[in-house]
């Protein structure tokens, strides 16, 4: 009687020939193209709109998608066409269709990335530079490298990868937008005017997220929305000596911090709003099991504390979900007061705060929109002015539950690459405007969100990385995913 789960050596070891002869493919294609592709790519300050007033004339986007689209045409999948689209005031989009090895077969991948950047934030190390490419210990500084300038170079690859080997694929669109970290504006119109090219996707795969440590593949299960909200107070025509209204004059960023007690509180950091807080599912704790196994002190390597400054849980878990199942406000940007070099004894005449609002992934938006506005807006102290301007809220996103082809193949995936480790999934506290879209797109199809940007990565900060070995890894686990994806949807 045979046991369950035996393999035939000779299968064995036709198929670890296969994994390595795609592993060391992909290996040298990082390391002969991609890397120095990505640092010349980090040389150019291709920054997203919202961030460069002169995006449209300056050239920069321009140049680094160039080389994006040079590089894909030297590298192209067998039969693979491409097209970059350009229209003016809108960012370039670029889409590469790859046919299916076997016509009507195989299913539909949509791959996603983006090529815009972060500002520069600075200091940056000694050494270091957003616009300067550098290699240390294994990690490419610079900004965009991981954020995510490398989507591309890893998606092509997964799928050369396969081609090699004459691994069957089905049909592979892969898609490069030019504005994510301005809000994805554009990627609905593009998104519409190409859609002829998707077909019925039945898998979706981002890679323009993280990692909790570099010990396996993760998945992110969830995203948190946002709400952005600009709050004004002015209590008097113009400014008067403190000396003189002190006491009697309330002070604009007084008003303005009571305001915002209505929403947090300030003891705790924790949300009041009924709308902000919602249930978490009961899966959430079992995707998280992984996690449990990162140190606690390798997750807080992400968070630039300075010495002595804590977090409010010891358990990372915790924190974890404060992260990306609970709300939380932050004040991002600060008008109305002048230098504190220059700060003279005045009450000013107006405060103006913005504030960022995270959204746990089921909260909905609408709810929250007119909680925040109603909240803001009622009864102002002192009969002050205030002024709330609510930008469009932003929803979050949950991915559907995991197919069992699919938690197979990310299982195996992650054990064949990392060291025999299974795959760990989790959720995020940022968001990624082109995954709720694609899930109302495609309620249908599964999701693969993943990406490099784990611990100290510090994507958005000073010192971005990318991870060169991951990123290998992460390439080689997107490959063996499509192809199992393959081998389900041709049965």
């Amino acid at each position: 009687m045979v046991p369950k789960g035996f393999v035939p050596p000779i299968l064995l070891s036709t198929y670890m020939a296969a994994i390595n002869a795609a592993r060391s493919f992909i290996n040298e294609l990082w390391d002969a193209s991609i890397v120095p592709t990505l640092a010349k790519y980090i040389a150019i300050p291709n920054l997203s709109p919202h961030y460069d007033p002169e995006w449209a004339t300056n050239g920069h986007q321009e140049r680094a998608m160039a080389l994006l689209v040079d590089w894909v045409s030297q590298h192209k999948p067998a039969a693979a066409t491409y097209e970059l689209f350009s229209e003016n005031g809108r960012t370039p989009f670029l889409a590469i269709d790859v046919p299916p090895t076997t016509a009507g077969k195989g299913g539909h991948v949509l791959m996603y990335g983006h090529m815009d950047k972060q500002p520069p934030m600075l200091p940056w190390a000694e050494g270091l530079g957003p616009c300067i490419p550098v290699i240390r210990d294994g990690k490419l500084y610079g900004r965009g490298g991981a954020d995510d300038g490398y989507a591309v170079f890893a998606a092509i690859a997964s799928v050369l990868a396969l081609q090699r080997q004459n691994v069957a694929h089905g049909h592979i669109t892969i898609v490069i937008e030019a504005c994510e970290e301005s809000g994805s504006t554009d990627l609905p119109y593009w998104i519409e005017k190409t859609k002829d090219r998707y077909g019925p996707v039945d898998l979706v795969v981002c890679l323009d997220s993280g990692a909790a440590a570099y010990d396996r593949m993760w998945l992110t299960d969830s995203l948190r929305g946002v709400c952005s909200v600009k709050l004004t107070v002015q209590t008097t025509k113009e400014s008067i000596h403190s000396g003189l209204g002190g006491g009697v004059v309330p002070d604009p960023l007084r008003i303005v911090r009571i305001l915002l007690n209505r929403i947090e509180d300030t003891d705790t950091g924790d949300i009041k709003l009924p709308s902000l807080n919602v249930r978490i599912p009961e899966t959430v704790a079992a995707n998280l099991v992984p996690f449990r196994a990162v140190p606690h002190g390798e997750f807080m390597k992400q968070f630039p504390f300075l010495d002595g400054v804590r977090a409010p849980s010891n358990d990372h878990v915790d924190l974890m979900l404060r992260t990306s199942w609970k709300p939380s406000m932050t004040v991002i940007g600060y008008d109305g007061a002048p230098e504190t070099a220059k700060g003279g004894n005045v009450i000013r005449t107006d405060t103006s705060v913005k504030i960022s609002i995270r959204l746990p992934p089921t909260a909905v938006a609408d709810d929250v929109r007119r909680e925040v506005q109603e909240v803001l807006e009622r009864d102002p102290p002192c009969n002050a002015r205030v002024a709330v301007e609510v930008s469009p809220v932003m929803a979050g996103w949950c991915a559907p539950p995991l197919e069992k082809w699919l938690h197979d193949a990310a299982t195996e995936a992650s054990k064949e690459e990392f060291n025999g480790n299974t795959f760990g999934a989790y959720g995020i506290g940022g968001s990624i405007p082109f995954m709720a879209m694609l899930g109302r797109m495609f309620p249908q199809a599964q999701f693969v969100v993943t990406g490099v940007l784990g611990p100290e990565s510090n994507a958005h900060g000073p010192n971005e990385f990318l991870h060169i070995d991951f990123g290998k890894g992460i390439t080689r686990c997107v490959s063996t995913i499509v192809r199992r994806h393959c081998e389900a949807r041709s049965k």
